[in-house]
């Protein structure tokens, strides 16, 4: 029987998400980016196409040097080339996890218009919510996100904890695509809430800066990988499920055996699930699309040897599932850009 481990599976990314950066850009510039990144043009415009991580990550390094912009395009203001690094270094002497946070707050209480970041313990919870400015720019959705995955990613590093959230709120209405939520946050996520913030145990506060100068320059090689996108290691049910599906291609399991392996019952399984806001089938359906678009855009593997391996033995079956799945056709993520 397969076991939970984590492995190199890592879900895909919407390419709605990527055109969150840009609004206002130059198409030309994008398109030759995106070549650049591995996506095919004709995926930009596709709404229902995905990119992989490494194709997502790739994309990012690279408008946010073209436009020496590290949150690219997200702010009113830009947020030049270096401001992470100078962001960390700050941080580093902090005596704890609390300090470390007062000092994000500040950092970039002195670069940003939209809001302030705002940290506090109470009782036995940690928040950090952003506190947008009445009289500032507009927020849009991707810059509250970000901001978020940034602060708790850096603190996650700084203490070298990954750290579990409670809860994830978010002022934006609740998208069409909010099951992808599950895979950049590490907690319940809640749309249509007063402002953007996240709570965590306030024990993680108390815990002492582990990272050095030294650590710094790996961190920042692998932004934003290693802040943005969540590890399988997190004890969320849905990711407990995902890993396990994947594990068992190319039989895809029943949801009596993968209740049976997380020893509960299918009732408990699917209420968990529902509380984290998916369902057995969705989870089956994004593992088998994630892994065939990482196949098909890393590989020269047959088309017919991947649509088996993902659990389908008819061909156009596998055709029809992915064009449902991503809007368009397996050879459209095998062209070259």
């Amino acid at each position: 029987m397969p076991v939970f481990q984590v492995n190199c599976l890592s879900p895909t990314v919407p390419v709605s998400f990527v055109h969150g950066f840009l609004p206002g850009a130059d198409p030309a510039l994008i398109a030759q980016l995106a070549a650049r990144s591995g996506i095919a043009t004709e995926l930009m415009d596709e709404p229902a196409a995905r990119v992989t991580q490494e194709q997502f990550s790739t994309l990012y390094r690279l408008l946010a040097h073209e436009l020496d912009d590290e949150m690219p395009g997200i702010f009113s203001r830009p947020l030049r080339n270096g401001t992470l690094k100078y962001l960390c270094l700050s941080l580093l002497d902090a005596p704890r996890l609390e300090v470390a946070l007062h000092r994000f707050g500040q950092f970039f209480r002195l670069l940003l218009d939209e809001f302030r970041v705002e940290s506090r313990r109470e009782g036995s919870a940690a928040h950090v919510e952003l506190v947008e400015a009445a009289a500032g720019p507009a927020v849009g959705p991707m810059a509250r996100e970000l901001m978020l995955k940034l602060v708790h990613g850096v603190a996650s590093w700084l203490i070298r904890h990954k750290i579990p959230l409670q809860a994830v709120q978010l002022p934006s209405a609740r998208p069409a695509q909010a099951s992808d939520h599950l895979y950049l946050f590490p907690g319940p996520v809640h749309f249509g809430c007063e402002r953007g913030g996240i709570a965590f145990d306030a024990a993680f506060l108390d815990m002492p800066v582990r990272q050095r100068k030294s650590d710094l320059e790996k961190f920042l090689a692998r932004a934003p990988e290693d802040w943005i996108f969540v590890t399988f290691a997190e004890p969320m049910t849905c990711h407990r499920v995902r890993q396990y599906v994947a594990d068992c291609l190319p039989v895809a399991p029943t949801i009596e055996a993968v209740a049976a392996a997380l020893h509960c019952s299918v009732r408990t399984l699917c209420r968990r699930l529902s509380a984290e806001g998916t369902t057995f089938q969705a989870i089956k359906d994004g593992v088998r699309r994630d892994i065939a678009i990482q196949r098909l855009t890393r590989s020269d593997d047959a088309i017919t040897a991947i649509a088996f391996d993902v659990g389908f033995d008819n061909p156009t079956a596998f055709h029809r599932a992915f064009r449902h799945w991503t809007g368009s056709t397996p050879n459209t993520y095998r062209r070259t850009p």
